[in-house]
Order: structure tokens, then sequence, then C-alpha cells
């Protein structure tokens, strides 16, 4: 079967310059479709051999048409798919490629930053509620003090007689043993107390004739408890107040004491974070009679508690 001749083949078999010989026209025989399954052998006879290398389709000649013939066709097929996508040379329609372009590194700072900003901001935020929870908590246990009653004070010893101080001075001398009784009652509903004293102090004209210490403890809430606080002086010098002792005592009405501390109290509320902080000033005025060995009793009104 003969096939007619394209304008590319047509093109390719002119000649190269007005000066060159006529060359032989010659025709490639391509199989049909039914007859693809014939001997190759006779396809490899009908093809030609070239004599030069100017009739050979690798020539420069043959080549630039080629391309210019392709491209025209190109320019076809690009021309016929107007309106509408484009359309490369496999007929695959062209899709518009979005070309990313640039330094996304001030992108990536920025989120970077934000990040930052967010995690400091959330860390402040937290600081701050939980600052007012703190407050809250410090607040509502403010009112929670502990309610503290002397009841009572046992004199064990009592003796008042002549002696000499460390530097050898002459004058009266008084030695004390007695115990006090006290009450301590923690109304806090939510946390418990640590409860300490100052030095229990029993003094005469201000000067103390014994002391004693209350040991620090912890204390449940809403809880009661007695403690005993023992109060010693031995020999302790009296100088120019012995004379009111002496008298005071002849005479039989007892001898005016006052018995001075100050109670503390600590709370863990939240930890160490917030604590509460209490002190009450006790003072109670009692007159010891050293012929009496009975608990002298105290009531409120002997008392105050600031």
């Amino acid at each position: 079967m003969m096939l007619e001749k394209s304008e590319s083949d047509v093109t390719s078999l002119a000649p190269s310059s007005p000066r060159s010989p006529k060359r032989p026209v010659y025709y490639v025989q391509s199989p049909s479709r039914d007859s693809h399954d014939e001997d190759k052998s006779s396809t490899m006879q009908n093809t030609p051999s070239y004599n030069t290398p100017t009739e050979s389709p690798s020539h420069p000649s043959y080549g630039r048409h080629s391309r210019e013939s392709s491209s025209s066709r190109f320019s076809s097929t690009f021309r016929s798919s107007r309106g509408g996508r484009k359309r490369n040379y496999k007929g695959w329609p062209e899709c518009n490629v979005i070309q990313e372009e640039g330094n996304y590194n001030e992108f990536y700072a920025d989120g970077g930053f934000s990040r930052r900003c967010q995690l400091l901001i959330g860390l402040v935020a937290f600081v701050m509620l939980f600052s007012v929870f703190c407050l809250i908590i410090w607040g509502a246990s403010r009112p929670y003090k502990a309610r503290i009653s002397v009841k009572s004070l046992t004199v064990h010893n009592f003796y008042f007689g002549e002696g000499s101080d460390f530097t050898g001075v002459p004058t009266k001398m008084l030695t004390v043993n007695c115990s006090m009784r006290m009450s301590v009652y923690n109304p806090a509903t939510f946390f418990g107390i640590h409860v300490s004293s100052t030095s229990v102090n029993l003094m005469f004209s201000e000067i103390t004739v014994a002391t004693g210490q209350l040991k620090k403890y912890y204390q449940p809430r809403m809880s009661h408890r007695v403690i005993m606080v023992n109060l010693k002086g031995n020999k302790v010098p009296l100088y120019g107040a012995g004379g009111s002792l002496a008298a005071s005592d002849m005479v039989g009405d007892g001898v005016p004491m006052v018995l001075v501390f100050e109670v503390k109290q600590r709370g863990n509320v939240v930890g160490k974070l917030v604590k509460s902080r209490h002190r009450r000033r006790v003072s109670c005025s009692l007159l010891i009679d050293s012929r009496n060995s009975k608990p002298i009793k105290l009531n409120q009104t002997s008392c105050t508690y600031h």
C-alpha cells in the first residue's frame, strides 16, 4: 500500500541548493494494521539505502525542516483550543502552576514569637489567678484566731528568805515553783495551727520571779487542748522590793503578782505559700498565798487577752 507524501516529506526531499544534482525519489512502505504479523524481512528489503550523507534523514536540513513542521503542528494544536484550556502536544490540559517564592523564615519566626507570647501570657495569667486564689484563702483564714483561756495557777513551793546576789550584795531572796493550766481551742475549719509562746513569766513588782516555756506543738482544726506549763524561780534577788513582799506575806492577804506571756499561732493554709499568723498577749493578775496549796482559779475578769 502506497502512502501519500506529506508536506514534511516533500520538504525533506527538496534540493539543498540549486547546483545539487537531482536526487532519486524514494518511498517508505509501512505495514498496515492487517498485515502486522507479516515477516519483518520484507519491510527491511523495501527500505532503500543511502549513498551519500546528504541523502540520510540525519542531515541538518532534514532535522531543521522537521522541527519547523513539528512547531507548526504544535501551534495549530494550541490555536484549535482557543477559548478553553491550553493543551500540550499529548492532548492533556495545562493547569496554571503557582510558583511559591520567597523566604518563609520570617513567617516561621513570627509563629515562634507568637507561641512564646502565648506561653508567657498563659504563665502570667496562671500566676495572677493563683495569687487571687491565695489572697482569697488568706482573707478567709484571718478571722480564725485561737481561743486561749488560762484556767488556774497551782503553787507548789513558795520560799522567802535572806541571801546575796552573784556580786555578794545581801538582799531578800525568793524561790517559786508553780504550774499554769491553760486551754487552747482552734476554731479553723480547714487548717491546723502550730502553737508556741514566749517565756511565761510570773512577775512581782516588775521583777520576774518565775519563768516557764510552752513547748511548740501542732493542733488540728476545730479541736481543744489543755496545756500545762511549769514555772520555776530559784533564789531570785528582790533588792528593794523585798520589803513590801515581807509585809504583804505577814498580813496574810496574799502576794500580788502578774502572769504575763504571749501565745503565737501559725497556720499553713496553702502549704508554705499562704500562712495565717496571730498573736495573743495574755496578762493575769492574782494573789499568791504561801500557806495555800490549792489551785488559784482564774476567770475572764482576772485575765486580759489582746
